[in-house]
C-alpha cells in the first residue's frame, strides 16, 4: 500500500489549538504555524504525487547537518506520526573527518530527538584535498564517495529508500547548469533508481521554497554544522546560478514558480531530440493536434500580472 495524494492532504492538520486558541498566538506564532502546514502539505504532495513513500519502506534520511536535511527529517516524522501506513526513517551522517567538525552535535541532537540513527565515519576530506588541487571545485569527487558509502550504509541498515533534503531551487538551479554547462535538458528528478540499481532515492522537499526553509530553521533553531568543503567555495557554477535565479526572481515575482511548473510539462516533440520524438519519420496525419505547432503564428506569452498592473496604472 502506498501513500496516496488524498491520504496526505490530511497529513498537515496541525493539532488542536488548546486552551488559548487562535486568537491567544502572537503574530510570530501565527506565522510558524501557517509555515508548518506549508510544510507538510508541500512535503504531502511530492510524495503523493511521486508515491515516494510506500507501507513497510524503511527509509534512509541522509543528515549533512544543513538546514535543509534538517527539515527533511523533521517534517517526515511530523508525516510520519499521522501517516495511514506504516513506515520506518533511519537518520544517517556520514562524517567526513573535516577538520573541527563538531561530531558530538549530530548524535546529541538525534539521541534528543528519540530517531534512529547511525554515524558513518570515513575521512573523505583527506582523500578529496589530496586528489583536488587548492581552487578548484571538489563537488565532484566528494560526492562520488560519499554516493558509494551511503549506499553500502544504505545496504548494511536494510534500508530500501535514500532520502535527500534538495528542494525546488536545488532542482532549477541544476537544470540551469546542465542547460549552460553541460548542454542537456536534464534536473534533479523527485525520484529516481540509485546509480547502482539497488534503492530508490528520494527528494520528499522537491516542492519547497529554499525561502521558508531558512525560515524554519531558524525557527526550529537547528544545530547547523557548516561544510569545510563544498560550502566553503564562492566560485562554484552553482553559486552563481543561484544567485541568477534569485536575481530574476526579485525582478520578476513568480519566475521561478513558472520555470519549475515548466519541469512538469515537457513537449518533447517541440523540442529537438530525435530520440524522444521520431522527426525523421514524421507524415502527416490528417488529424487535428492540440499541442501542434502553430507555424506561421508569432510566440505568444501571457503577460506577467506585475506587468499588466504596472501597465494599466
Amino acid at each position: 500500500m502506498n501513500l496516496a495524494v488524498s491520504d496526505l492532504q490530511t497529513l498537515h492538520d496541525v493539532p488542536a489549538q488548546g486552551a488559548h486558541g487562535r486568537a491567544g498566538r502572537t503574530r510570530d506564532e501565527r506565522e510558524m504555524l501557517k509555515l508548518e502546514k506549508r510544510l507538510c502539505r508541500q512535503m504531502g504532495q511530492a510524495i503523493g504525487d511521486y508515491n515516494m513513500v510506500e507501507a513497510g519502506d524503511r527509509v534512509m534520511v541522509c543528515l549533512s547537518g544543513g538546514k535543509d536535511s534538517y527539515a527533511l527529517l523533521d517534517i517526515l516524522l511530523k508525516l510520519q506520526a499521522r501517516a495511514p501506513v506504516r513506515f520506518e526513517l533511519v537518520a544517517v551522517n556520514l562524517d567526513q573527518k573535516q577538520p573541527g567538525f563538531p561530531a558530538e552535535v549530530l548524535p546529541n541532537y538525534l539521541q534528543e530527538l528519540g530517531v534512529e540513527f547511525h554515524i558513518e565515519t570515513q575521512d573523505t576530506y583527506s582523500i578529496v584535498k589530496a586528489k583536488i588541487p587548492e581552487g578548484k571545485t571538489t563537488c565532484s569527487l566528494c560526492s562520488r564517495l560519499r554516493r558509494g558509502i551511503l549506499y553500502r550504509v544504505a545496504r548494511e541498515l536494510g534500508c530500501n529508500k535514500i532520502a535527500l533534503g534538495h528542494h525546488r531551487d536545488d532542482i532549477l538551479q541544476t537544470f540551469f547548469l546542465n542547460l549552460f554547462f553541460g548542454g542537456k535538458l536534464k534536473g534533479m528528478p523527485a525520484k529516481l533508481t540509485s546509480d547502482n540499481g539497488e534503492f530508490i532515492v528520494i527528494r520528499p522537499l522537491a516542492y519547497v521554497d529554499e525561502r521558508d526553509l531558512v525560515a524554519w530553521a531558524e525557527h526550529r533553531a537547528f544545530p547547523i554544522i557548516p561544510c569545510n568543503l563544498c560550502g566553503s567555495q564562492e566560485n562554484l557554477q552553482r553559486k552563481q546560478v543561484g544567485e541568477m535565479l534569485r536575481d530574476w526572481q526579485r525582478r520578476h515575482p513568480g519566475r521561478i514558480e513558472t520555470m519549475f511548473t515548466a519541469l512538469q510539462n515537457v513537449v518533447p516533440s517541440h523540442l529537438m531530440d530525435g530520440t524522444l520524438h521520431d522527426f525523421r519519420n514524421l507524415k502527416p496525419t490528417g488529424v487535428a493536434d492540440v499541442l501542434g505547432d502553430k507555424a506561421f503564428d508569432e510566440d505568444h506569452f501571457p503577460t506577467p500580472f506585475s506587468v499588466r498592473r504596472s501597465a494599466s496604472s
